[in-house]
């Protein structure tokens, strides 16, 4: 992790620890120079990246503000960090369905770049909500890159063990959203009939280096999904 990305880490964690509030002032940015002992270009780059996430907001004569302003139970579109990550004050519990190693489909080799060699985990898991059905997703990993996992960590949070437990560093995502009915199958895993209408998300995550790793399909129960999207700058 680069200097920079550490600082807005650090720096975004003492916003959460503290629960600092949408239009806090942060202290300014030679303190931020003297805290840290770094250049201020390193500073610079860090509250622009805490800018881009939408955790704070810079206004030029006046400071630094926090931004982050959450309604509770909602789920970030743009979050790189897995949804828990939102909803960490509430019970989040997974039913994992399915954990194997297997071969690629078509559709999994486009997305993870890989060829039909290359083994990928495989993994089938409801999510819920304090007792509630949020989700249920079909996960697919490169086995190259994600090179362990067991039915104790997709229990919990993948990402984190991704994070922690190998070390790997989780870049950038692209997401590809639809709208749908349910099938029976869908349905029942969700508790609900079919025909209801499902919010369907397709999800590839890179490492920083921009190599994918995770192809996902998650379909949320939409009587208790919500979501959140942070813009940054003008709409036109």
């Amino acid at each position: 992790m680069l200097k920079y990305q550490q600082i807005a880490n650090e720096i975004e964690k003492y916003i959460q620890d503290h629960d600092l509030k949408q239009g806090y002032k942060l202290p300014v940015l030679e303190a931020f120079i003297a805290q840290y002992g770094v250049s201020k270009s390193t500073i610079t780059k860090s509250l622009d990246l805490l800018e881009k996430k939408g955790v704070v907001f810079q206004v030029r004569g006046s400071g630094i503000f926090v931004r982050r302003h959450k309604r509770e139970g909602y789920v970030s579109l743009l979050s790189n960090q897995g949804f828990k990550k939102d909803l960490e004050d509430f019970q989040l519990t997974s039913k994992v369905i399915e954990l194997n190693v297997v071969k690629p489909t078509q559709e999994v080799m486009d997305n993870l770049n890989i060829g039909p060699d290359h083994d990928v985990y495989y993994v089938k898991r409801v999510r819920y909500i304090n007792g509630e059905t949020l989700c249920f997703e079909e996960s697919y990993y490169n086995k190259e890159i994600v090179t362990y996992l067991n039915k104790e960590i997709v229990s919990e949070s993948i990402f984190q063990y991704i994070r922690e437990g190998l070390g790997l560093k989780i870049g950038f995502s692209d997401l590809f959203l639809h709208a749908d009915q349910l099938s029976p199958e869908e349905a029942e895993l969700l508790g609900l009939e079919p025909g209801n209408p499902k919010f369907c998300i397709e999800s590839l995550f890179y490492l920083t280096n921009g190599q994918p790793f995770d192809f996902s399909k998650v379909t949320y129960n939409y009587k208790q999904s919500h979501f959140f999207i942070q813009v940054n700058g003008q709409l036109i």
